[in-house]
């Protein structure tokens, strides 16, 4: 059967619903008996041999053209190989696809179905990724050698059981940490702060100054200099990075939730969901990587990122800090990313 392309769109002739459309779920129907595909479905039936040509062009030439990209091909082949109907994310073919290229049918269905298992933004190894183009759809990165990594990508719920309050104590601020001398046992032996001086001091506890900044902004921790010392300390040593953490840590306290430094894993914070004391403390749950709003992505620090969290048996979680006031009150969207085997 061969086919033509009229306006970025491929026509199939009589009898195309019956043999793609209704047997294998092809294209969209039209009138009399006829198709229309999108060019990347076109270019996999030149490549299967169930069409002749396009306007004359065999799958070399389809696929050489402007009007496919090659790695939607290598996507839309992949998912076909694994059993899966699927169709371009066309406005007017799928709803809630905006964003996306693919809408992938769970196994045995099709578009004349209303069930979705997927829908899938494609992009290369080489391209970057908006954070905000995330969260609806799953990612498929498909690297130099067309090799194919998918991700899932939400929002994710932040809460948690995590005891927040502790008795007031004192501290002294050092030149990037605040260590609390003589401090109420429940500030890390309950609620998690800061961590022992050592074995020898173990009464003595040091804390970082993003727990120190939240705790003095709280009115429970009490420094010589005041409260706002520890935050000016904090943006000097970090400049404008210390308040999107602070409103990233400020956030995830007060959902119950214990964050505790990430530096080992490559992130800004490891967090615990429901810690009642250290002696039963569990392993962290998820790792947490802090970025300004409107931040993109490289495809393949993405994947490092999710790989390595994954290595760990931990999820991989994003916050996006929009404008901070005073370190605090910052409109944050979070997104989780973990890997996917469709």
């Amino acid at each position: 059967m061969d086919a033509t392309l009229v306006d970025g769109v491929v026509r199939a002739g009589h009898q195309a619903r019956e043999r793609f459309y209704d047997s294998s779920g092809y294209g969209r129907p039209v009138d009399d008996g006829e198709i229309e595909l999108a060019p990347v479905e076109a270019a996999y039936l030149l490549y299967r041999g169930d069409l002749a040509s396009v306007d004359g062009m065999g799958f070399q030439s389809l696929l050489g053209s402007a009007v496919v990209s090659e790695v939607d091909f290598f996507v839309y082949s992949d998912l076909r190989s694994r059993g899966f109907y699927l169709s371009p994310a066309w406005p007017d073919r799928v709803e809630n696809a905006a964003g996306c290229d693919f809408v992938v049918y769970p196994r045995g269905k099709g578009p004349w179905d209303d069930d979705v298992a997927y829908r899938i933004t494609v992009v290369s190894e080489r391209e970057t990724v908006p954070a905000g183009t995330l969260g609806e759809c799953a990612l498929a990165v498909v690297d130099e050698e067309s090799e194919i990594s998918y991700f899932r990508t939400a929002r994710p719920d932040v809460s948690g059981t995590s005891q927040t309050t502790v008795p007031d104590t004192s501290g002294e601020l050092l030149a990037d940490r605040v260590v609390c001398w003589d401090p109420p046992a429940a500030l890390y032996e309950q609620a998690f702060y800061g961590q022992p001086i050592d074995e020898q001091d173990p009464d003595a506890v040091q804390l970082s100054l993003v727990e120190a900044a939240y705790l003095a902004d709280t009115g429970t921790l009490r420094v010589e200099d005041g409260a706002d010392a520890v935050t000016e300390r904090g943006r000097s040593v970090e400049g404008e990075r210390f308040d999107r953490r602070l409103a990233v840590y400020e956030t995830l306290r007060e959902q119950g939730i214990a964050p505790k430094t990430g530096f080992k894993f490559g992130a800004d914070f490891r967090t615990y969901a429901a810690i009642e004391s250290v002696e039963n403390l569990g392993h962290s749950e998820r790792l947490v990587r802090v970025f300004d709003a409107g931040h993109a992505f490289e495809a393949r620090d993405l994947a490092l990122d999710v790989r390595l969290a994954h290595g760990v048996r931990k999820t991989m979680v994003y916050a996006f800090v929009g404008a901070v006031a005073d370190g605090r009150d910052a409109d944050i969207d979070w997104l989780v990313v973990e890997r996917l085997t469709p």
